[in-house]
């Protein structure tokens, strides 16, 4: 090991309890992006990661407007033009704390129990935001410089779906130019560590069903006014057959299956037995359409997430609502066009429109595919980084999810990337989130190496 990565391990160490306690400072910011009820507290998180970006020696440390959120962004550009410049991207945002009775303690007043940070996006995924901020601190402080340039945008709209990233990226391609994109929207189990090097588009939409002024009394209506609750019914059971193939027409027209190479590595990294373990169900669906680990993961879907209509309280109400409605999410595969997808989805189910029911499809998030790097120099840097400082190297796995700013930038920058989180946890997008301290700890190493192995790499 060298003596700068050493030195720099080693103030980590020296700094651990300092560096938990600043940690509370930042999990303090309610920076809950996707509601505008937190809009100054987004807006005061973003500014409160700039200044510390000015405080441990970035001299272009500033806040970027979008049209919604801002990007933080900062560089250090001293390494040299022989060495690689690297893209950080990570988010600051977290989702709402929603139910609130179930969480043990407040949200945003982190508290450390047995080893654990609890509060809102302790795990997900300031730890990338913090996590970057004292590697990077580290170095700088040990030896007055960093391995390589950086480069560092993080948003504050990930859990909503990134909808300004677009313009943002297009209007900046000249600013976010690098070598390589490092994606810290992750986590590193030390137990079973994984990179995430693909994921599914994704396309959201609200359906409003309206039919009466009113609720009308059942017994005087029903039967003679058509049900708006019937209607969306109607559409939400139509949308799959019995094997679960979904029915929209030409909706799989672009779908490419993925090559024999590829069904392999999603096989290795895919635990059937741990899914149905985590999701309580006995069995899955769609078995005749293709292997569970595919159709997980590189399949497309459309999942009704929610939907509501009529009377919803205690004993009942003999009702016929004025209207109904329900959200959708569609994860897309590879090559599905998310604008050419929304609109097929918007034309079929407004053709379930009659004369008394009118159906309205609103379209959300329109958000491509992302694939990292399976191979190569910078890959390499990570696993070699890990492998270090765990032992391991990390599995490759593809998820089911997606991740929009990877997308974008896969179509209009063009540049690799490759992934690295910060720490491991639990409570993602629920109460009592947490982060495990000592994965963390573990992974501020990893990180030290990485940015030192990233020097090394010459194309």
């Amino acid at each position: 090991m060298s003596e700068k990565i050493q030195n720099a391990i080693d103030y980590i160490e020296e700094t651990n309890n300092k560096i938990l306690e600043d940690y509370k400072e930042l999990l303090a910011f309610p920076s809950i992006g996707g509601d505008p009820a937190y809009d100054a507290d987004t807006r005061a998180c973003a500014e409160w990661v700039v200044q510390q970006f000015k405080d441990i020696g970035f001299d272009n440390a500033q806040l970027l407007e979008t049209g919604g959120h801002p990007v933080v962004y900062a560089d250090w550009l001293h390494a040299g033009d022989d060495k690689p410049t690297v893209l950080v991207y990570d988010h600051y945002d977290v989702q709402p704390v929603d139910p609130l009775p179930l969480w043990e303690s407040q949200p945003f007043e982190a508290e450390i129990r047995d080893g654990k940070m609890y509060a809102r996006g302790a795990s997900d995924n300031k730890a990338g935001v913090w996590g970057n901020l004292k590697v990077f601190e580290a170095m700088l402080k040990t030896t007055g410089e960093l391995p390589v340039n950086v480069k560092i945008m993080f948003e504050g709209e990930e859990e909503s779906g990134s909808p300004s990233i677009l313009n943002f990226v297009e209007s900046h391609k000249d600013m976010l130019t690098a070598d390589v994109m490092l994606n810290c929207d992750g986590e590193l189990d030390p137990e079973n560590p994984a990179i995430y090097y693909a994921g599914r588009g994704i396309v959201s939409a609200e359906v409003k069903v309206t039919g009466p002024t009113a609720d009308l009394h059942s017994g005087e209506y029903g039967g003679i006014v058509q049900n708006p609750l019937h209607i969306a019914g109607k559409i939400i059971g139509s949308f799959h057959d019995d094997d679960g193939r979904i029915q929209l027409p030409g909706y799989y027209d672009t779908v490419v299956e993925v090559d024999d190479a590829e069904k392999e590595r999603i096989k290795a990294g895919f635990d059937a037995d741990e899914k149905m373990e985590r999701s309580g169900v006995k069995a899955f669906w769609g078995e005749k359409i293709a292997p569970v680990s595919e159709r997980a993961t590189v399949y497309p879907t459309l999942d009704v997430n929610g939907m509501w209509g009529g009377y919803q309280g205690a004993g009942s109400k003999t009702v016929l609502p004025a209207e109904a409605g329900f959200k959708i999410t569609m994860r897309l595969a590879p090559d599905q066009d998310p604008t050419v997808v929304s609109q097929i989805l918007k034309n079929y189910v407004e053709g379930f429109a009659t004369e008394a029911v009118a159906v309205e499809c609103t379209i959300g998030e329109e958000q491509w595919y992302f694939q990292l790097v399976t191979a190569g120099p910078y890959l390499e840097a990570v696993q070699s980084a890990i492998e270090s400082t765990l032992g391991k190297r990390a599995s490759l796995k593809r998820t089911g999810g997606s991740i929009p700013i990877l997308g974008v930038f896969n179509r209009i920058i063009g540049l690799p990337i490759t992934a690295f989180g910060y720490g491991t946890g639990g409570g993602i997008h629920s109460p009592n989130e947490y982060l495990d301290t000592e994965s963390f700890f573990t992974a501020l190493q990893a990180g030290i190496r990485l940015y030192h192995n990233f020097a090394e790499v010459s194309e």
